[in-house]
């Protein structure tokens, strides 16, 4: 249970950087190289990310890994 709870709490953190950016899924999609599909599911909690995906996606909302799970 705990591991579904901090993928949300993960996926919430992206969907916040994400959006405070103003972009879209497809966005960052584009910019991390990932598919729409794949970084809304990450964002649902849905995914179990690898950390090279992680890395992708702090590359791309230019933040390091650490501030994407700093979900608390």
């Amino acid at each position: 249970m705990s591991d579904t709870r901090d993928r949300r709490r993960f996926g919430d953190r992206v969907r916040t950087l994400r959006r405070d950016r103003g972009w879209s899924q497809e966005e960052l999609a584009d910019q991390s190289g990932l598919d729409r599909s794949y970084v809304g599911g990450v964002e649902r909690g849905e995914r179990n990310i690898s950390f090279d995906n992680i890395c992708r996606i702090a590359r791309a909302l230019s933040v390091s890994p650490s501030v994407l799970m700093d979900f608390k």
